[in-house]
């Protein structure tokens, strides 16, 4: 285990978060300075940390493909801990339990809150709340890798243990590059995004939160009843059309910018995930036709708008779905496991993986009955070999059996079936809002802090594709080895 170059890194993560909390205090001077000391302290002690781990001289410049997933989960779980204490300075939160679950929440962009209103909180904390979702959308150690360029893994294997998707490979030649391309995308769609939202009326504090919320599906906004607040058909379409856009990989991008237009037609999952969208959209606004006087215009607002929340993970509301009919919310909880695509800000369990567990399960069944027949499982036309599709069914019961121990953690509290399961799947889906006490009107503060630890690691879990957190946990990941 290469130990000092992975907290060598882990200090180049802790140093460029102390810096980024400067957006926060700037802010918070601009509208009063309530939570000025909050983040003077907390930027004093974050930076001198890493400033202090930055200096370890590593024998070997080299990681292996254990040292980077490791790197990752303690990275993100310092990260979350180190961005919990402006929370906690701050005093308006109850314990710090409550703060590294609201830290946590915001970075692994699930959006699930303690907070039972948020209005009342300084300008300077509800943006760093959201702040923490655009940093940690498109991943913290692909941002170190873009931004800072003394920084000495060159390998794929820190892409590999952050990055959502079963596969993901380089963009560009080099992973700097491929870095570097990844946020020029997402910074792009974030300033379009919020120039949209100015343009549809809203005041440029809302609209710069609102779009860092949908940049990195988190979900957090500064309005109690959330985008519901505005009332306003026009930021309820741009804001689902953007939170579609970045449920998608972002690969696709790429290949628009490259002309390649035909990589993007025949992509499959991404076909699978629009296709996704429109039918539940039409049975939702079917379903719930009823309870707006058949209005289907209106039904269909409010559909589609939770359709895509759900199904990116964004979290956002302009309804109480908690009082839809059982048919709708079930298609809902759907879309919780089944998340946005690969390659995207998004969670879940990804639409290419649940693409290709059908096509393995309808090879097999081919394999049955026709036993001298070969043929292969692909996607996009190239064969997905066995231990592609192994990885994929290791995955999918790991991500099973965290939820299913979790459930029978956080069952401890006494709460429904409901919402101790519809917890658990938001959590480690990356959600936010789920049914009953945690529906989009509720919060997640009646958990206990034995709970919220739980969910904090489901939202870790969730974030980091379950294995460099399972990794976290295993003994043999702490021994050291030769390199």
């Amino acid at each position: 285990m290469n130990f000092a170059l992975i907290f060598r890194l882990i200090g180049h993560v802790l140093f460029l978060e102390g810096l980024l909390m400067a957006l926060p205090l700037a802010v918070s001077v601009l509208y009063g300075g309530e939570d000025l000391l909050s983040f003077v302290a907390t930027m004093f002690l974050v930076i001198a940390v890493g400033q202090m781990l930055r200096r370890l001289e590593p024998k070997v410049q080299t990681f292996r493909s254990r040292d980077g997933f490791l790197c990752v989960a303690l990275s993100w779980v310092l990260l979350a801990f180190f961005g919990a204490l402006p929370f906690y300075f701050s005093g308006y939160f109850a314990s710090f339990v409550d703060c590294f679950f609201e830290s946590v929440s915001g970075f692994t962009t699930t959006g699930a809150s303690i907070l039972p209103e948020v209005e009342s909180l300084p300008k300077g904390i509800l943006f760093w709340r959201s702040f923490t979702h655009w940093i940690g959308g498109m991943g913290v150690l692909v941002f170190v890798l873009a931004v800072m360029p003394n920084v000495s893994a060159s390998t794929l294997h820190l892409l590999k243990a952050e990055s959502p998707g079963p596969s993901p490979g380089k963009i560009m030649p080099r992973i700097r590059e491929t870095a570097q391309m990844l946020y020029l995308i997402y910074f792009g769609l974030t300033i379009v995004h919020i120039i949209c939202l100015l343009l549809a009326g809203l005041p440029l504090y809302d609209a710069v939160i609102t779009s860092m919320g949908s940049a990195g599906t988190g979900g957090f906004s500064n309005r109690n009843l959330s985008i519901g607040a505005y009332n306003n058909v026009a930021v309820e379409m741009i804001t689902a059309i953007f939170m579609m856009l970045f449920g998608v990989n972002f690969s696709i991008y790429y290949c628009c910018l490259k002309k390649d237009f035909r990589s993007v037609a025949k992509n499959e999952e991404l076909r699978l995930y629009l296709t996704i969208i429109v039918v539940v959209t039409i049975l939702i606004t079917i379903n719930i036709l009823s309870l707006f006087d058949f209005s289907i215009l209106q039904s269909l607002r409010y559909a589609f708008f939770q359709v895509v929340s759900i199904m990116t993970t964004t979290g956002y509301s302009t309804i109480d779905f908690n009082l839809w009919p059982t048919f709708s919310k079930a298609l809902l909880v759907t879309l919780m496991v089944i998340g946005a695509s690969a390659g995207s800000t998004g969670g879940g369990v990804k639409v290419v993986r649940i693409l290709i567990l059908c096509k393995a399960a309808m090879h097999e069944i081919g394999k049955i009955i026709y036993p001298r027949r070969v043929r292969t499982v692909k996607n996009d036309g190239y064969t997905v070999e066995e231990s592609g599709l192994r990885s994929i069914g290791l995955f999918f019961f790991c991500y099973m059996m965290i939820a299913f121990v979790a459930f029978l953690l956080v069952s401890l509290d006494g709460f429904d079936l409901i919402t101790s399961g519809t917890a658990v799947f938001s959590a480690l889906g990356n959600i936010g809002p789920g049914f009953e006490v945690i529906g989009p009107m509720g919060n997640w503060s009646a958990f206990s802090p034995f709970s919220k630890l739980v969910f904090s690691f489901c939202m870790l879990a969730g974030r980091l594709e379950v294995f460099p957190m399972l990794l976290l946990l295993s003994p043999m990941a702490w021994k050291r080895s030769e390199i």
